[in-house]
């Protein structure tokens, strides 16, 4: 009798065993079908990427790296079929570089079709820096906009390696080479060298926006200072041209590009999915790491 049950329930009992043996590869490989499969049923929904006539591009966490939002810039400008672009903006800035490699490149964007910048949450500095010459900026009422400045941040960790017995070894040729090192204070040239460095970066950053919103480089310590500003505050010194909803900014997406039948490119999911958890990891690094010049 024991067999026959034995026998009956087999199927069962092996399917059980297969499920418990591999069950951490039975979820991954569900977790990708999902992505997959939504993925595609999205693009028979929404149309390919040859059907769509809008975009949406993400500019998300601290921008260390220009490359992928460069990426797509360059793909919704290659693009005929895209006539409108949204840049969604939730970052509190960073690196100046790959900021003012944004900002130029969503200048050339808007000068072939209107881009409309979202801050969905934060748009300061860095981020800001890169918003700045797209058609229109609207602001979330509940988003903060503004610190636009310049800082140049380090450790002097000299103390503490006095306690555990570690010194520093030299060979250098030029005066200012050990200029920002962590491993002592800072003298007084090395201070004015950064300092000249930083200031001329500033006078930058507040000459474009200036020229790209429309106002007056003499009026810096209204609009600029690293002042954070409320989205309120902010389109009252001109940083920003409406406060609304994300609604209300891909509706200036459809009507600013002049679409009749609007389609936004879908990003794939399953990319997504990864790009944030790269982001992420990226974000805590630069936690850890953080120094150098920056537009926070």
């Amino acid at each position: 009798m024991l067999n026959f049950f034995k026998k009956l329930f087999y199927p069962i009992i092996a399917i059980l065993d297969f499920i418990t043996k591999y069950f951490k590869t039975i979820v991954f490989l569900t977790i990708v079908y999902y992505f997959v499969s939504t993925s595609n049923e999205a693009n028979i929904q929404e149309g390919s990427f040859e059907t769509a006539n809008l975009q949406k591009i993400e500019l998300y966490g601290p921008i260390l790296d220009s490359q992928k939002v460069l990426a797509q810039i360059n793909e919704a400008k290659k693009n005929n079929n895209i006539k409108g672009v949204l840049l969604d903006v939730n970052s509190p800035g960073g690196a100046v570089a790959p900021s003012v490699e944004i900002a130029y490149a969503i200048k050339e964007l808007n000068a072939l079709k209107p881009v409309v910048a979202y801050a969905s949450g934060v748009m300061a500095s860095g981020s800001y820096y890169s918003s700045i010459w797209a058609k229109e900026i609207i602001a979330n009422p509940g988003s903060m906009v503004g610190s636009i400045g310049v800082i140049f941040q380090g450790t002097n960790l000299e103390e503490l390696m006095d306690k555990i017995g570690v010194k520093t070894q030299t060979v250098k040729a030029g005066k200012f080479k050990e200029s920002g090192t962590p491993t002592r204070q800072w003298a007084d040239y090395e201070k004015q060298e950064l300092e000249k460095v930083i200031n001329d970066t500033y006078n930058m950053f507040i000459t474009d926006v200036a020229n790209a919103r429309g106002l007056k480089v003499q009026d810096h310590t209204k609009f600029a200072d690293a002042h954070i500003f409320t989205s309120s505050q902010a389109k009252e010194v001109g940083l920003v041209d409406e406060v609304s909803t994300l609604t209300f900014a891909q509706n200036r997406v459809i009507e600013l590009s002049g679409v009749v039948n609007p389609s936004w490119k879908k990003e794939d999911k399953f990319d997504k999915f990864l790009d944030r958890i790269i982001q992420e990891t990226v974000s805590n690094f630069s936690v850890l790491f953080e120094g150098g010049l920056k537009a926070y």
